[in-house]
Parts: structure tokens; sequence; C-alpha cells
């Protein structure tokens, strides 16, 4: 019988994290972890991956929720195969928690030459927000480092500000040498979004994130219908169940690309049925961890390598905190791998080992 538990971690993050919702110090993560009650020395390890003011599930009572599935497990009166209606991060915990359990907690979630060490995925730089001259080391840094891609966070200082940053870079490199996204997090006004979309498309940007902020249909569908440059989805996609509701989501607003974040939209299978969807309309995607720790970012990691995407993906977070849980995955310059040689402390996890006690 399968038993299950709560662990939860505080984690700070190196810098603070700035977005257009505010700037987050820490993070507080809740981890799930799965074991046959025959022998509790072998888990699977999930994580709920909560954005705070973003995620569908950072509400209240998510604890509280939490705890009810738990002990539904523990009852056997839960089906590890169900999900749980608008509680994604719950849902991903599971599915990859059940995942690792069937490899015996090895982490192995999705295996492939990735984590056999022999190939490697391609990322892009993220350039937090900040002030200008910070965004800028920020920028000088990673172009060092050798990224062909680099994310600006835009949205939270003056916009002239940022357009001087994207002038800075494009007076280095041309579209041809460095590909630049850009992520307003709905920071634009509907009045204000397409004046704005012009004046960034003059620096040959790749696409901006979520222009205006989600749920205005008719404004975001006539906005990707003639903004000079291509938008993707973000913010939009959360809480769209099931498939059919997210088939008329594309069909109406038809954007040009979609960002997936499995820890906010559900899991893993969540996204590959937006990507089955995506597929339908000629819309394309690419995955983006979501400020998760190593347990997290790994199982997305590992997912995202099997899809075969050749564009950089959003999986540069690993570097977020000050302690995170050591783990085999490492960055590169431009590229994510999976060092096998390297092993998992999951010492955190057992420090009770006899107990499990949530």
């Amino acid at each position: 019988m399968i038993k299950a538990v709560i662990r939860h971690k505080d984690f700070i993050y190196r810098r603070p994290a700035t977005t257009s919702r505010g700037i987050y110090l820490t993070k507080k993560v809740f981890y799930i972890l799965l074991f046959h009650a025959e022998d509790p020395s072998i888990f699977g390890i999930g994580e709920c991956s909560l954005f705070p003011g973003l995620s569908m599930d950072d509400v209240p009572d998510f604890e509280k929720k939490l705890k009810e599935i738990i002990n539904l497990i523990n009852k056997g009166w839960f089906d590890l195969n169900n999900t749980v209606s608008s509680w994604p991060s719950i849902n991903f915990a599971l599915e990859t928690a059940v995942k690792d359990l069937e490899q015996r907690g090895s982490k192995i979630l999705y295996p492939s030459d990735f984590t056999l060490g022999k190939d490697s995925i391609l990322i892009n730089g993220l350039i937090w927000m900040d002030n200008r001259e910070d965004m800028k080391k920020q920028i000088k840094l990673k172009l060092k480092e050798g990224f062909h891609c680099l994310k600006l966070k835009i949205g939270a200082i003056d916009f002239a500000e940022e357009i001087n940053l994207i002038k800075y870079i494009r007076s280095k490199f041309t579209e041809n040498d460095l590909e630049i996204r850009v992520d307003a997090n709905g920071a634009f006004s509907t009045n204000e979004a397409l004046e704005k979309l012009k004046i960034l498309a003059d620096f040959e940007l790749h696409s901006i994130e979520q222009p205006i902020i989600p749920t205005q249909l008719e404004a975001m569908a006539s906005l990707c219908a003639i903004a000079p440059l291509p938008i993707a989805l973000d913010e939009e996609l959360l809480g769209k169940y099931p498939i059919e509701n997210r088939r008329k989501l594309l069909e109406i607003i038809k954007p040009q690309y979609i960002v997936l974040k499995p820890g906010l939209l559900g899991g893993i299978s969540a996204c590959e049925e937006w990507i089955k969807v995506a597929n339908e309309f000629d819309i394309g995607w690419w995955v983006t961890s979501a400020l998760e720790s190593n347990i997290g970012l790994n199982a997305i990691a590992q997912w995202t390598y099997t899809l075969k995407n050749p564009m950089p993906q959003g999986l540069s977070t690993g570097k977020l905190f000050e302690k995170n849980i050591s783990s085999p995955l490492a960055v590169n310059g431009e590229k994510l791998y999976y060092l096998p040689r390297k092993k998992w402390d999951t010492s955190f996890f057992t420090s009770n080992h006899t107990g499990y006690e949530n």
C-alpha cells in the first residue's frame, strides 16, 4: 500500500526575484513524498510549485487541501492517477512523485541521453527586473557566459529605461547573433499595448509574453492579429480545464506561441494536452520553469528534453536559491546538463527517517 507525507522547506533567493507583481525574498515550498508502507526507505518526491500571486492554488486553504489529499492517500481512498480540480501544483507534485517512486526514487523520471549526461538542453538567459544599471550588469554577464537568447522581464521600471536597455543590447548584437524575448507579465494596459509593441518591434524581438492581463479574450485576440511582433500566452493559460476549454482559448486568441509551466498548469500530462492543441492550430511553444527548487526543475527538464523542441527553453532558474536541493543539474553557459556522477542529496527529506510524520 502506498503511503504519503508532506515536507516543506523555506528557501531564500540569492537575489530578490522581481516581477511586475512584486518582489520576492523567500519561498515556502511543499513536497509530497510517496512510499510503499513495507519499505519507506524508497520514496518518490514531487514538488508543489506555488508561485505567490500567480498560482491558482495560492490560497489560504492550500495546506488544508494538501493534508486532505495526503490523508486520503494514506487511507487508500485516493487514486493517484486522478487529478485534483483547481489544484495544479498538487497535481504536478503527485504526478512526478508517482513517476519517481516507479523509478525507485532515482530521480530519473524520463531516462534519456540527457539523464545519461550525453546531451544537454539549450536555455535562455533570464534577466530579472531591477534598476537600469543592475539589469545592464546582468545582461553583460549573460552575454559573457555565451547566451544567444536573453529573456528580459519588463514592466516594473520606466518603459523608456527598458527601451534603452534593449537598444544597448542591439547596439552590440544583431537579431542574427542574439535572440531577445521580453515578458511583460500583463503590465501594459489595453489602450497602450499596441503602441508599446510597435516601439519594441523596432528592435527585432523574438516575442513578448503576456503583454496585457489575462481574461481579456477579445482584446488579446485583436492584439495577436495585428501586433508587429509575436505574442506568447503565459498567465492566460492558467485554470483552463478541460481540454475543450484549452482548444477554445487558442482558437479565439490565435497567439503565435504559448509558454508551458507544468507546475502552474496542472502537471506534465496537462502540458502535453496544451501541446496537442497548439499543434492543431500551428502555434509554437516552449517550456519554462516557475521558480521551482531542483526537485521540480529536474522533472520539468527531463520531460522537456524528450520533446526535442530546438528552441531555447526557460530552464535557467536552478541557481535562484541560497541552499537548493543538491542535484546533478548544472548550467554551463547556455546549456543545462544532468551530471550522473553527481549524486542527489535528499537528506533533508529523510531527517526524520523513521517517522515520516506530516
